[in-house]
């Protein structure tokens, strides 16, 4: 009886552990780097062609998403710069001679609770954009660099001199709102 008793809890506390660590990858997604329509390489447009993050990712310095550029902004650059075989600039042609958007698949994800403004890392912190998103200069394929769980982000904040050691609520103020709904 002894044996099953202890059994029992041994796989309740493997289950309940797991479950601990599941609960604690809750939108964690880093190494996410998913098949896009499209074949779009961060690392010709931003490594080699030095294109700024921001001159497509603009409404990142307005507010809270950096957002997918609308395929006007690709075909700014597209209506003269073409490969004449490029099956993908053929691609981004189509899109737009339609009017239709790109459905690309969004990499970077906070779970729906957590509170993220770019804006106000970008402009008023003079955060680059490869803190969070790493190289992204030299990504063919774009992923989801960075972590971007709490335990990261306070530690950010920690580097930055805005929370103190050990008191994640200082870098609010001890408003959990300001973080989280």
């Amino acid at each position: 009886m002894r044996v099953i008793i202890f059994v029992s809890l041994f796989v309740l506390m493997i289950i309940g552990g797991m479950g601990v660590y599941s609960a604690r990858r809750t939108g964690l997604n880093q190494g996410f780097r998913p098949t896009q329509p499209i074949a779009f390489s961060h690392k010709e447009h931003a490594g080699i062609n030095k294109m700024e993050c921001l001159y497509c990712h603009f409404a990142a310095e307005q507010g809270r998403h950096a957002g997918i550029p609308p395929v006007g902004v690709c075909m700014n650059c597209h209506k003269f710069v073409k490969k004449n075989d490029s099956k993908e600039i053929a691609k981004v042609e189509q899109a737009y001679n339609n009017k239709k958007p790109i459905e690309w698949t969004k990499v970077h994800y906070l779970p729906d609770f957590a509170y993220f403004n770019h804006s106000q890392h970008v402009v008023v912190g003079k955060i680059a954009c490869q803190t969070c998103h790493g190289p992204a200069e030299t990504m063919e394929v774009m992923e989801q660099y960075s972590e971007l769980s709490m335990g990261w982000c306070i530690d950010c904040h920690r580097e930055k001199g805005i929370a103190p050691p050990q008191d994640h609520k200082a870098a609010t103020g001890g408003d959990c709102s300001k973080c989280h709904y």
